[in-house]
């Protein structure tokens, strides 16, 4: 097991150097330069201009040197007037007035400095840190509401394939994963948050709960997350077990005389969620960047709040911070997932 995490980390990390320098490079192409030049110097400057305000921030240098800048294991240059003092690069942005020899050489993602948001004129790293905190909290509430719901629909549509029971609860299943979220989110507004019909139980904005969650203003973004993503882990809930209790040692069980009952929270059960688990660690990455629509139709400025207003605005660091933090969770949750698996399931032995 100690090899196969460490083979797995080794492909986590080129993975990772992968994804992000193919990021790195799109968000980084001359257009979106000339894009943030003059969205920061000006709409008017002329091209002569914009190339002088990209060489001064440090944009002018080859493609892999400026990613080993970002990386933080090459020095970013710095841009000094004829006075010798600092005027631009890399390691200046967010920190103007600083001395020449008070700016580090080195100023990337190992050193901890994401960069600087030119949305939210802000340290990327302190944007990214409260949009994740925010977006953690609907991602909790919704995780605690969906998987135990999921999984107690699966195991009762699967304990009697074929019934009624299981005919109901599959097709609500199939009814809430095919309903996107903005159309239940819709719905859940003019229902319950609104004078259509009368139930003005919720608010229909999460603004609020950027200074506190409450029942009101956090009931409805965190039930229409939990509802898309419910019926998918009970579609694989009720397969995994209408296929246990075929199995012969769930015969065998019956016939020795246990009640189903016991068959069921004994025997069953444990074997039959072993490959929801996967689906249900797998519900990570999706909670985390899938919420785009949830947070927009809110109004909760969260982490895919931060994705939206950084593609927008042509803000580069802000970008690149989402996306190092997105593969970084897909990653480690299909490391989990693999783990937990083969930990769960006895008859896989990981090489």
């Amino acid at each position: 097991m100690a090899g196969f995490i460490i083979r797995r980390l080794g492909v986590m990390a080129l993975t990772a150097l992968c994804m992000t320098f193919i990021v790195f490079l799109l968000t980084n192409l001359q257009p979106n330069l000339e894009k943030l030049a003059k969205t920061q110097a000006g709409a008017r400057i002329t091209d002569a201009e914009v190339a002088s305000w990209i060489d001064r921030n440090g944009y002018g240098a080859p493609m892999l040197t400026r990613y080993g800048e970002w990386l933080g294991v090459l020095p970013a240059p710095l841009a000094t007037d004829a006075d010798g003092r600092a005027v631009g690069g890399r390691c200046l942005r967010g920190h103007p007035g600083l001395a020449a020899d008070e700016v580090p050489r080195f100023c990337g993602v190992l050193q901890g400095d994401w960069g600087y948001s030119t949305k939210f004129r802000r340290p990327v790293s302190e944007v990214i840190a409260e949009r994740l905190q925010r977006t953690g909290l609907l991602m909790a509430w919704a995780f605690a509401t969906m998987v135990p719901l999921a999984l107690i629909v699966g195991v009762l549509a699967g304990m009697r394939e074929g019934s009624a029971l299981d005919r109901g609860l599959s097709t609500l299943s199939i009814a809430t994963t095919s309903t996107p979220e903005y159309v239940s989110g819709v719905i859940f507004v003019a229902l319950f948050a609104s004078s259509m019909v009368g139930l003005k139980w919720f608010t229909g904005s999460a603004k609020s709960a950027v200074e506190g969650a409450t029942f009101q203003n956090f009931t409805l973004p965190v039930a229409t997350v939990a509802l898309y993503g419910m019926g998918y882990i009970a579609r694989m809930t009720r397969a995994s077990m209408a296929e246990v209790m075929t199995a012969q040692y769930i015969r065998t069980a019956r016939l020795k005389g246990l009640s189903f009952r016991a068959v069921v929270l004994r025997h069953a059960l444990r074997n039959a969620l072993i490959a929801p688990f996967t689906v249900i660690m797998l519900q990570f990455p999706w909670l985390l960047t899938g919420v785009v629509i949830v947070e927009a139709l809110f109004v909760y400025p969260g982490f895919g709040d931060a994705l939206v207003q950084g593609a927008q605005n042509n803000d580069i660091d802000l970008l690149l911070a989402v996306s190092v933090v997105a593969v970084i969770v897909v990653l480690a949750t299909q490391l989990l997932s693999d783990i937990g698996y083969a930990l769960l399931n006895p008859r896989i032995r990981v090489a």
